[in-house]
């Protein structure tokens, strides 16, 4: 019999997507895949060269558990520059990707009852290891205000049982950007009711003019003290399967998560630790900002493309490379001619309709959204779009 724990929370919803995707590719099925929460993209080349002098260095061993201390020092350095703040490398764990920064946090911090502040919709990694530590997510519905919570909203769902808030901005699956004062009314809430702040910013490399991401502890040093920061080079540098990421937080935090990650993974590749290492040392950024280009540019294509729809309105798309499909007006619509659909519905009928496989908000906690990646190919991209858009049009 297994664990009773292993009932309490499903598969990633994201990989469900990916798999369904994958399945119909095998059947011979000619799909434009927008599910994957990753760039299509080369290797930077300070990575490459990074990699591979380390492997022609025989560097085969264990580090320290939360890395190398010289790429805790370099992560120190960068967050130094990005939050004007001083930083340490006592204060940086580096992990196997952000899931592991985020799953140390959780663990770190809630305790069996603990309740924490979830903005819906979420990604679907915050609920299911909010409930692995013994918590309870609480989901602050957020459609109604440009997927950002109100601070009322927030303030409201606090209990006595309230451990921490999730702030996860440029927001995945939304793409919103939390403006300035939301971050700054958020921290004084955190202060002022001494809850913790798990602050997930992966997606900061990718914001959109005129919006501009914030660091929470730019916005509101006073809130450092009960703030961690969880990012990894997963999005910015295109390196999803390396599986380098890190948390940042206040020393005792740290070394509480030095101790459970020594009996979880231990450290993270050696390799890749070096590969990124280089990378930092190198302070080459060109690879970094043709990326970012190329996300603005495909942005740019798939709005050009998404403004024809006729019932679902035009993603707003701040942040991060997703588009984000409100599908309410699409919902009443078939509703009123007697053919009710939901999120799944629509996703199942894009994939089968339009070959074009998309992910479903209700693996965001949201039964009336629709998430895009738009970090493929622009000829991918231009011509999965306009398939969904005449799939979708058709459903008026």
């Amino acid at each position: 019999m297994l664990a009773h724990r292993t009932a309490l929370f499903k598969a990633s919803g994201t990989a469900a997507a990916r798999t369904a995707a994958t399945a119909a590719i095998a059947d011979g099925r000619q799909i434009i895949d927008l599910t994957a929460g990753e760039i299509w993209s080369e290797l930077p080349p300070t990575v490459r060269e990074g990699a591979i002098a380390a492997i022609n260095r025989n560097l085969n061993r264990y580090t320290d558990t939360l890395g190398l201390m010289e790429l805790r020092h370099a992560i120190a350095c960068k967050l130094s520059a990005e939050t004007a703040q001083p930083w340490s490398a006592e204060e940086i764990a580096v992990t196997s990707g952000a899931k592991q920064a985020l799953f140390n946090a959780a663990m770190a911090l809630v305790n069996p009852g603990d309740e924490v502040l979830v903005p819906a919709p979420y990604w679907t990694t915050f609920p299911a290891q909010i409930i692995i530590a013994g918590g309870t997510p609480v989901f602050i519905q957020t459609r109604h205000n440009g997927y950002v919570p109100r601070l009322t909203d927030l303030t409201a769902a606090i209990t006595s049982k309230t451990k921490a808030i999730v702030v996860n901005t440029p927001n995945n699956p939304t793409g919103a950007i939390y403006p300035r004062d939301t971050l700054a009314d958020i921290s004084q809430l955190a202060i002022d009711r001494e809850l913790w702040i798990i602050f997930d910013e992966c997606y900061g490399a990718f914001t959109h003019a005129p919006h501009t991401h914030h660091p929470i502890v730019s916005v509101a040093p006073q809130a450092r003290a009960r703030t961690l920061i969880v990012n990894s080079f997963s999005k910015a540098l295109a390196l999803t399967g390396w599986r380098i990421g890190y948390l940042a937080g206040p020393k005792a935090a740290i070394s509480a998560v030095k101790a459970l990650q020594s009996h979880t993974t231990s450290n993270p590749n050696v390799i890749a630790q070096h590969a990124v290492l280089h990378h930092l040392q190198s302070g080459d950024t060109a690879f970094q900002l043709q990326l970012q280009r190329d996300v603005a540019n495909a942005r740019a294509l798939g709005l050009s493309i998404l403004s024809a729809l006729t019932l679902v309105p035009q993603p707003a798309a701040q942040g991060g490379f997703y588009f984000y499909l409100d599908l309410t007006k699409l919902q009443r619509r078939t509703k009123l001619i007697g053919r009710g659909v939901n999120a799944d519905d629509v996703v199942n009928g894009l994939l089968m309709d339009a070959g074009v496989a998309t992910v479903s908000g209700t693996a965001f906690g949201d039964p009336a959204g629709v998430r895009l990646s738009y970090g493929i190919d622009l000829e991918s991209l231009d011509k999965g779009l306009r398939r969904l858009t005449a799939t979708l049009n058709m459903w008026n």
